[in-house]
């Protein structure tokens, strides 16, 4: 979908920081932990994917997702995601209560399965023979000029411009099916090169190049 989230190629939001803090900590915050932690270890339960979650980040409102942090936006997908599958009611959220009578869940996650989850995140293999690439690697390839309602991985700035297959990255989960229930529609994921002056025109460095991961149903042949 076309939103605030999309910022790739906008003005007026002010100057990149160009170097990272120099003891940046991994939470600025408690808060921001709990948040992660919460997470992480409501993902087992699987009552979503990591793209419905990335879709309902880019559904909070434009004048709140510029006025929240990072984990502001998380915490927010979070509460909602949690009330529209029926895990809790907004009244147990406010309230910090479990409701009387309400079902109470085992956690699905166990203490004795953090050490595995921290390195498997069921991430399935892109290594699937049964699946063959539409594109090769030097192939010119377009991005299709799209403007989908649901969620996409595909930057605004990309759409209708001509780049080349630079690498297969093998078989992934489909973001914009995965996304709203219709399926992981599996595909190949490729690196695609553009000429910075393909996506940003003639201000941009002559010898600069900009690399986006697109799907088989994200291009079409140049």
């Amino acid at each position: 979908m076309n939103g605030i989230h999309d910022m790739g190629g906008m003005h007026g939001f002010g100057r990149v920081p160009q170097e990272p803090e120099a003891t940046e900590p991994v939470f600025h915050k408690v808060w921001e932990g709990r948040v992660y932690a919460i997470t992480r270890a409501i993902a087992p339960w699987r009552k979503w994917n990591i793209d419905t979650g990335r879709y309902y980040i880019e559904q909070i409102p434009p004048a709140e997702y510029l006025r929240m942090s990072y984990y502001e936006k998380w915490f927010t997908r979070m509460v909602t995601l949690l009330i529209k599958t029926g895990t809790v009611t907004r009244e147990e959220v406010e309230s910090g209560k479990a409701a009387a009578g309400s079902q109470k869940l085992r956690p699905a996650l166990t203490p004795q399965a953090v050490p595995a989850m921290a390195l498997n995140r069921n991430i399935p293999s892109s290594h699937d023979p049964g699946i063959l690439p539409k594109f090769r690697v030097g192939v010119r390839v377009r991005a299709r000029n799209m403007h989908p309602l649901g969620h996409t991985r595909l930057p605004r700035y990309a759409r209708g411009k001509t780049g080349e297959i630079d690498r297969d990255h093998g078989v992934h989960n489909f973001p914009d099916t995965n996304a709203d229930g219709r399926g992981p529609k599996r595909q190949h994921l490729y690196a695609v090169r553009f000429r910075a002056r393909e996506l940003w025109g003639p201000e941009a460095a002559a010898n600069d190049w900009v690399y986006l991961d697109l799907w088989d149903d994200y291009l079409e042949r140049a």
